[in-house]
């Protein structure tokens, strides 16, 4: 700090008045506080109440002066722990009564070189070590309180015990009773190991006997000419599994040999994944045996089609007539449903000339059926395979089945016992024209629709109209629907179409419909095309 920055001198000067060194009292004095006046009602609760003297207490008013009583030791204690009788200097043994006076080495293997260095062993030290605590009578002494005086040199009694209740015996268990113990669990352990092991001898004994035998009946099995057994024997070896492999797919299905050339019916939608050289088709017999077949021809409008196999020892099928069928009558399946070759399943004709639309997703099947119903069990891999009549002839080609309908709320509701078949005098037909020319022909109305649900007329709703079609030429229009066809009443579209499908092209039908917006039914006559 320099000197024009430094204040004056007589900021730090001793004031007038005051001599000699300056000592600051300690501590200051401080000025007491006023205490802050109380309102009146803060005096009403916490005030004194009325009557009532000052709090403080007047010196010895609320603690009595006593003397400090020590508390008296147990006589059993003094005795334990006190001044023993010979002790020197207060707690100091005797000298020479606990470390040998000649200096020789200690004996305990407790004893630490520097013994002569520890207080606890230093026999002038003032500390020593006293005896235990006593036990009267098998428990701690009851100690009686004494004056601090001197310790009563009289041994201590032991109480006499109280006697027992009569109804408790007391037990002692001394070496003999641990031995008969021990001998006893031996024995009880080498009797419970006998009788088990004789237990277990006897229970085995019991349980296999090698004399024993099972009689078995032997009665021959009788199947009559027409039963199951007996057709499935029969037709079984003229059904065969395909199976269709190609870089995108393999399918399983089933088909029929129809003749001793090596020609099997099938569907299409069985060996629509090997069309135009897209994949292999391989064939197993009902001996394990194996063969590539070959397409003949195919036909998406029928869902059939006719694959070729080597003819070397094959089962032909015998074919019968579909058109004999009655609902009722016994029909039997024959199939590879989900690849199990030769499945034979067994029911009735639940119904004939059912109108069937069979479609799948990839679009290799599109096909309207006059199907024949049959509760015999369908399912995937089924389709081409036998529907066998009672007396061992093929009446229909398997091709479809019902497994689930919509509950109407965009669920699904399990189905069983429906399936589908097509009548074997149409496939036979179709089957002839493939193998004759490698394709079929089909008669068509050229007009699509819709099953008509609503209004005053059920039957077959015209949508669209092939202009120049044979629809057209015979004065149908969209709109209109059609209520019957060839002599047969028209309740759905589909029915319809199964109904055309069965002619020739160039036949002529009649058909009864009403036109659109009208209730005056007409009649017309169509050549189909």
């Amino acid at each position: 700090m320099s000197e024009d920055e430094r204040p004056p001198d007589d900021a730090f000067a001793r004031p007038e008045g005051v001599d000699g060194p300056f000592e600051p009292s300690f501590p200051p004095p401080i000025a007491p506080l006023a205490a802050p006046p109380v309102s009146p009602q803060e005096q009403a609760v916490f005030g004194r109440p009325p009557g009532a003297e000052a709090f403080a207490p007047s010196p010895g008013e609320r603690v009595p002066p006593r003397p400090f009583e020590r508390a008296p030791v147990p006589a059993p204690f003094a005795q334990a722990f006190g001044t023993p009788s010979d002790a020197v200097d207060g707690f100091a043994p005797q000298p020479g009564t606990r470390i040998d006076p000649a200096g020789r080495a200690p004996e305990s293997p407790w004893w630490k070189p520097d013994a002569a260095q520890d207080p606890w062993r230093d026999p002038q030290s003032p500390y020593w070590l006293g005896r235990g605590a006593i036990m009267v009578s098998g428990r701690p002494a009851q100690l009686d309180p004494v004056e601090d005086e001197e310790l009563d040199e009289t041994p201590v009694e032991a109480e006499e015990e109280e006697p027992p209740p009569d109804n408790v015996r007391a037990v002692r268990f001394g070496r003999r009773a641990f031995v008969l113990l021990v001998v006893g669990a031996l024995l009880a352990g080498g009797i419970g190991g006998g009788v088990g092991w004789w237990l277990t001898r006897t229970a085995h004994d019991s349980l296999h006997r090698p004399d024993v035998s099972i009689a078995q009946v032997r009665t021959p099995a009788k199947r009559a000419p027409g039963s199951v057994a007996d057709v499935a024997r029969r037709v079984g070896p003229a059904v065969v599994s395909i199976a269709v492999k190609s870089p995108d797919e393999f399918d399983i299905g089933s088909g029929v040999v129809i003749d001793s050339d090596g020609d099997v019916l099938t569907n299409n939608h069985v060996v629509a994944g090997a069309a135009d050289g897209k994949g292999d088709i391989v064939v197993t017999f009902s001996d394990e045996a194996t063969a590539r077949a070959r397409i003949v021809g195919r036909d998406p409008v029928s869902d059939l089609a006719v694959i070729k196999v080597p003819n070397d020892q094959l089962t032909v099928a015998r074919l019968g007539n579909s058109d004999d069928l009655a609902v009722g009558d016994p029909v039997i399946a024959i199939g590879s449903p989900l690849g199990l070759q030769g499945t034979v399943t067994a029911g009735i004709v639940s119904a004939l000339n059912r109108p069937v639309h069979a479609a799948s997703e990839d679009g290799s099947a599109d096909a309207y059926l006059d199907a024949i119903q049959t509760d015999a069990a369908i399912n995937p891999g089924n389709s081409g395979g036998a529907l066998v009549n009672g007396s061992g002839a093929v009446i229909g080609i398997n091709s479809a089945g019902r497994f689930s309908a919509s509950d109407g709320s965009g669920g699904q509701i399990p189905i069983s016992g429906i399936g589908y078949a097509i009548p074997i005098n149409y496939a036979r037909q179709i089957a002839l024209e493939l193998i004759h020319t490698g394709k079929a022909k089909h008669a068509s109305l050229g007009a699509q629709g819709v099953t008509a649900l609503s209004g005053l007329q059920v039957g077959a709703y015209l949508r669209q109209v092939s202009p120049g079609g044979p629809a057209a030429k015979a004065g149908l229009k969209p709109g209109d629907v059609v209520v019957a066809a060839d002599g047969r009443v028209v309740q759905a579209f589909d029915q319809l179409i199964v109904i055309v499908q069965q002619h020739e092209p160039g036949d002529r039908i009649k058909v009864a419909y009403y036109p659109k917006n009208s209730s005056t039914k007409r009649t017309a006559t169509v050549t189909l095309g």
